[in-house]
């Protein structure tokens, strides 16, 4: 009766957080109380770059916007951690953090790592004018993701494709694939789409080429002759050469700028069906899928990434290819022809999110990892002290042959480098 409660692992967080237009905030918002409730968590400041004192571990929140994580990945540097990566492919964020403050060689050195002397060379075609930036067109061949992994101690990512990616580049500390959170069921008030339209089609957050918004304009237009009440729903900051508020309501388009989180539930609610196309993909798990799920949305999305480790039962998947148009228009008319085919599509989505995406159990895998990270060094240090020491006790010395195959022993157990 008087003995005292254990003590709860003590946690530095590193994260952007609302107000902060990102997707990674939204994720902490959600993840945070429900962490709190297994941990004793501390939000860092945003800008602070030094772990606050007692901390057991610090978690940072990586993904490719330098405004966003640059500051993470500062403090990541003063202290290793366990690292949420958000997207594989940093190489905004990296030259954000080289190239964005004066350091040239920084990101010479990086693109060196990623590709050896034409890596350099193309960097030098960048910082001279020569080329045009490699972020804006080729990210996805150049990483660049060693001057966050170089400091993690542990990687929790979203998708069995991340986990491949770092492995394929490299990196041998341990992994952890934990599904992004799903949201509770939201209860909408209200619509902001007119009632009278069928189908509505949305495509909602930041929209850019490499969300194929070009080719669901094309996709939708060829809906638009079988379907001439089909609406178009186009939500988020658009990309510059887009030019999407030229289209209206002429076009079937109903388009909208940044919307806030009540507004943009209403949105995905108000929608008979939701598109989410990727390619090139950056390794990112799309939190606004996660929501079409959460209120059980059919979906059709790109046949790549993440989006590969959907259930076909949830999501119609579109191959990048030259058929892409032609199949994503089929695909449209055969989910909007099809009411039963939008029913079991949505009541699967719906399971999916609830058994998959659980908040609690996202929570638990948390901590397993954290718990991973706080102790494994510690135990680590002492079961190589112990080996040590009693090779010393049988008189091995450091040019033996078997303290070599101890070595190799211990390598085999995670335990060596």
């Amino acid at each position: 009766r008087d003995r005292k409660a254990p003590r709860r692992m003590k946690i530095a967080y590193f994260s952007p957080l609302p107000p902060e237009r990102s997707g990674v905030a939204d994720y902490s918002a959600l993840l945070l109380p429900a962490l709190r409730q297994r941990l004793d968590v501390t939000v860092v400041r945003r800008g602070v770059t030094k772990a606050p004192r007692g901390a057991d571990v610090a978690l940072y929140h990586v993904g490719n916007n330098p405004d966003a994580h640059g500051w993470i990945v500062d403090a990541l540097r003063r202290r290793r951690g366990l690292v949420v990566l958000h997207e594989f492919v940093l190489h905004h964020l990296v030259a954000g953090l080289t190239l964005g403050r004066g350091d040239t060689d920084a990101y010479l050195n990086a693109m060196h790592r990623d590709a050896g002397v034409v890596g350099r060379l193309l960097a030098h075609g960048v910082v001279d004018y020569l080329l045009p930036p490699i972020w804006e067109e080729r990210a996805q061949d150049f990483p660049l993701a060693g001057m966050v992994l170089d400091q993690a101690d542990g990687i929790i990512c979203h998708s069995h494709y991340v986990e491949g990616l770092a492995r394929e580049y490299g990196y041998e500390g341990p992994i952890w694939v934990i599904p992004m959170p799903a949201w509770p069921v939201v209860e909408v008030a209200g619509r902001i789409v007119p009632g009278d339209r069928f189908p509505v089609v949305a495509c909602l957050g930041h929209l850019n080429f490499a969300k194929r918004v070009p080719q669901v304009l094309a996709a939708f237009g060829r809906l638009r002759r079988r379907f001439p009440d089909a609406l178009l729903v186009l939500a988020g900051r658009a990309a510059p050469g887009l030019h999407l508020d030229a289209l209206g309501p002429e076009d079937g388009v109903l388009r909208l700028d940044y919307q806030k989180e009540a507004d943009l539930w209403r949105l995905l609610a108000d929608c008979d069906l939701c598109v989410s196309l990727r390619w090139p993909t950056m390794g990112e798990t799309s939190g606004m899928v996660l929501r079409a799920l959460t209120l059980a949305k059919p979906l059709i999305v790109s046949d790549a990434g993440w989006f590969l480790e959907l259930p076909d039962a949830v999501a119609a998947k579109v191959p990048v290819d030259d058929f892409e148009i032609s199949t994503l228009a089929a695909t449209l008319e055969l989910l909007a022809r099809d009411d039963a085919l939008r029913e079991r599509m949505g009541t699967a989505a719906r399971e999916y999110a609830r058994r998959e995406h659980d908040l609690d159990r996202t929570a638990d895998r948390y901590v397993a990892a954290l718990e991973d990270v706080a102790g494994g060094p510690t135990v680590r240090d002492a079961v190589l002290g112990d080996v040590a020491r009693s090779a010393h006790e049988v008189g091995m010395d450091i040019y033996d042959r078997e303290l070599s195959e101890v070595a190799a022993a211990l390598r085999e157990v995670g335990l060596g480098r």
